[in-house]
């Protein structure tokens, strides 16, 4: 008898089919989307995860209402506008509508290794939520943390020895009996009012993820707000996500969520959520395989989670380079749903132009995008004005291309930009002109996110250009492990929905 070998490239997890009703129930809000653009008198919608260009009929544009102000479902015609408009993340659900869910319908699983919970317990405390279910995966001195979660009124499960924090959340989903479930990480603490926000998006029956906004912590809770490396994290921690709604989709501005605060439908997820082989990116692979069976999963950021950001620059610097190699696996588990940048044919055609820094490049690229917008404006002939639209478009395209390549040459690929620097006096100018104008735009778009802060620009173009480089050398190293090239490998737009 022979042992059944199991790949390691294959999710062990399985998702469930996609949900069985998707009907919106009557009274549900939806909103549009602050970057959505009504383009000829609101005949088009403009916008979306990924973006695209929507037509209405006469019937759903006199629906649409005013630029700030609710689509509410009140029969079938509304009912299908607002699932449309949804389904392609022009409009997201308003988060204060009731969903006719109850705390004590949402049991809380937190994985934990020698940790104290205090905090995250006393968050819990008067939520209404089912007892928290702990799993402790391996602590080296239980005592103090059974004690400590049986006066909250919660559940130890232990692991004897650790199993990773993916199989510690199995293990407490497994013990949930709740339709819903939470998990948090160990060391998160949800701010006052997170939940309520979270319960309305799952009035939406086609609804299996929702996930609150990642924040840094006060420093009067204990929080680090310190350093230069804290004030960095505090405004562009890959954990957080940002302050506008999305819907979930891999390849949009929201292509994930951390697990370290998420809520699920039990019936969307499967017995077995997380796939326990993979100790990164086990939230990822979770969100595409929930995408990839027809659920849609939410971003609401009105619910805020405190989380400990990790400010010492060694450790900053390793997490960093820890999440990089989470690439490979998921590269080759989900083909073309995480590649280092997408670009059309006349959108990479005008970045290597613009690469190449040669004589005429600049005015060859002028033409590709003339032409690429011409013909893009043959094939919109049901808006009245299409050049203007084509233009808008090839313009949006355009600008998020030039972004990916900057970023991709200082952070995925940067080991061979490195290489090509030390040959080449054209390549050293386009990698320096690439990391300032990359980083001092990322400055410029995240400077304000949280208030309590303040980067400057070279700080955080420093730290910017730092978390780059760890996360690239990490990502070369899963690469070089899994010996493939999958994680590298650019794509088209239309090569995976």
């Amino acid at each position: 008898m022979t042992a059944a070998r199991t790949d390691p490239d294959r999710p062990s997890a399985t998702t469930p089919s996609g949900p069985a009703d998707r009907r919106l129930p009557d009274g549900f809000r939806v909103v549009l989307d602050r970057r959505t653009r009504r383009l000829d008198g609101g005949a088009a919608l403009l916008g979306g995860a990924p973006p695209r260009l929507v037509h209405l009929s006469a019937r759903a544009r006199a629906l649409l209402p005013a630029p700030g102000r609710p689509l509410v479902v009140t029969g079938p015609t509304e009912r299908s506008l607002a699932r449309t408009l949804l389904d392609a993340g022009l409009a997201h659900p308003v988060p204060d509508a009731p969903a006719g869910i109850t705390a004590a319908e949402v049991t809380v699983v937190v994985p934990v290794k020698d940790r104290p919970l205090d905090r995250l317990l006393a968050a819990l405390a008067g939520t209404g939520v089912a007892g928290p279910v702990v799993v402790d995966d391996g602590s080296t001195d239980p005592a103090p943390l059974r004690r400590a979660v049986e006066r909250a009124g919660g559940t130890v499960l232990r692991h004897a020895t650790p199993r990773g924090p993916a199989a510690a959340r199995n293990a407490g989903l497994a013990a949930a009996t709740t339709p819903f479930v939470v998990f948090l990480d160990s060391d998160v603490v949800p701010e006052p009012g997170w939940l309520p926000p979270l319960l309305a998006h799952l009035a939406d029956p086609a609804v299996g993820l929702v996930a609150p906004r990642i924040v840094a912590p006060d420093p009067e809770r204990g929080g680090g707000l310190r350093g230069a490396v804290g004030r960095y994290e505090a405004v562009r921690s890959s954990l957080d996500l940002g302050p506008d709604p999305a819907l979930i989709v891999p390849r949009s501005r929201v292509a994930y969520v951390p697990s370290a605060a998420m809520l699920v439908r039990v019936s969307a997820v499967g017995p077995v959520a997380f796939d326990p082989r993979m100790h990164v990116a086990e939230d990822v692979d979770l969100v595409l395989r929930l995408h990839a069976a027809g659920w849609e999963m939410r971003f609401e950021p009105v619910a805020r989670v405190a989380h400990d950001h990790r400010t010492h620059p060694g450790e900053w610097l390793r997490r960093k380079a820890f999440y990089g190699t989470g690439a490979a696996p998921l590269a080759r588990r989900h083909p073309g749903a995480v590649p280092p940048v997408i670009l059309s044919p006349w959108t990479a055609a005008v970045c290597l132009l613009l690469l190449a820094q040669r004589r005429g490049a600049t005015a060859l690229a002028a033409v590709v995008t003339g032409v690429a917008t011409e013909r893009l404006s043959r094939k919109l002939p049901r808006l009245d004005h299409p050049r203007r639209g084509a233009a808008l478009l090839t313009a949006l395209g355009l600008s998020g291309a030039l972004w990916q390549t900057a970023s991709a040459l200082t952070r995925h690929f940067w080991p061979v930009a490195a290489l090509a620097c030390l040959v080449s006096r054209r390549a050293r100018r386009a990698v320096v002109a690439a990391a300032l104008a990359e980083g001092l735009t990322d400055w410029w778009r995240h400077r304000d996110r949280d208030p309590r802060v303040r980067t400057g620009p070279l700080l955080h173009l420093l730290a910017h250009r730092l978390d780059d480089l760890a996360y690239g050398a990490g990502l070369w190293w899963g690469a070089v492990e899994h010996r493939t090239s999958a994680p590298l490998r650019p794509t088209g737009p239309g090569a995976r929905r």
